[in-house]
């Protein structure tokens, strides 16, 4: 696409961007690399005995050809790009390793390594995913309907803030890792513990942001409210709590992501289960692919939660049209 194409894509509709995109010839790029990927994998020999060489090469053969489909029916659209991306770094991880070991080993596996993690180690990723997914939604939802009631209590009453407001300044900006020592001492329970620190660690920006959002009300909602009748319940849950909704959901995106992160840390140091823990167990016996099979899982895990949260936002806030989009 020449530079005046591209500056006449920027100005039409997005109807119009997109009906430009299908029409690429990066589109029609993408699968024809996947194949020659393909090619690669089975014609070249590995240098060592690698396991799934074959598999490997018909995995790339099938989205190189679901690729080919989807550019024949105009279905690729602005994911082109990224396709023609990842098959060219598979290619050249797969060129680089499998046949020319150019780097160090044990540390740097192949694709055929990380796909037999994914073929002989389901079971075990997949038991270590539903624990965190389990320790993770209770210690995060469980956070960020405490943080939440704070918040609301923080925004709408003047006592309550000044008993809670310098515990939330002490405590609140303490990282959770922090307290990981004190809390397996003081909770017996690792899994307890780890929940615990997870509703730290999402509490404290939900309840920021909910004060936040709800000090930012213009008071002429709640003169109205109370001049039809309205009493306090309906004045927070009605008129404080909506309007205050696009940060409260700020606060919650910050939220999941400080219990992600305390999730990992937790597995690791405490809670003998999870992705955390299955992580420690193959950097322990030098399982590196096992550990890259374990991150691919925890980033496809973290993504969907978030863009779950996403959908639940659009839904909530309909009337942002012009809102982040994930």
């Amino acid at each position: 696409m020449s530079g005046a194409e591209a500056t006449f894509v920027a100005d039409v509709p997005d109807t119009e961007t997109r009906a430009v995109v299908r029409t690429s010839p990066v589109a029609w790029l993408a699968g024809p690399v996947w194949l020659f990927a393909a090619f690669l994998t089975w014609r070249w020999p590995d240098a060592d005995d690698f396991p799934a060489t074959d598999v490997l090469a018909a995995v790339f053969a099938v989205v190189g050809i679901a690729l080919l489909t989807g550019a024949a029916l105009k279905l690729l659209r602005e994911r082109a790009a990224w396709a023609l991306a990842l098959g060219l770094g598979l290619g050249a991880w797969e060129v680089a390793q499998a046949k020319l070991l150019l780097l160090p080993r044990p540390f740097f596996g192949t694709p055929q390594d990380l796909l037999d993690v994914f073929l002989t180690d389901w079971a075990r990723l997949g038991n270590s995913l539903l624990h965190s997914l389990g320790l993770l939604l209770v210690g995060y939802s469980l956070g960020s309907l405490l943080g939440i009631a704070v918040g609301i209590g923080l925004g709408r009453s003047m006592r309550f803030r000044y008993w809670v407001h310098p515990v939330l300044r002490m405590i609140g900006p303490l990282p959770p890792v922090a307290l990981l020592p004190l809390a397996f001492v003081m909770i017996p329970s690792s899994w307890v513990a780890g929940e615990a620190l997870m509703m730290l660690a999402s509490a404290f920006p939900v309840a920021v942001l909910t004060w936040s959002g709800i000090s930012a009300v213009d008071p002429a909602f709640h003169d109205v409210a109370r001049t039809m009748g309205a009493g306090e319940r309906f004045l927070v849950f009605r008129v404080a709590l909506p309007a205050a909704l696009p940060q409260i959901f700020v606060g919650l995106f910050m939220g999941l992501g400080a219990s992600f992160a305390m999730l990992v840390v937790a597995e690791m140091l405490g809670v003998k289960a999870g992705l955390g823990f299955y992580m420690q167990w193959a950097q322990g016996w030098a399982a590196y692919p096992n550990m890259y099979a374990a991150l691919v899982v925890m980033s496809v895990m973290c993504t969907g939660l978030i863009t779950l949260l996403f959908r639940v936002r659009d839904k909530l806030l309909v009337w942002q049209k012009d809102g982040l989009k994930w």
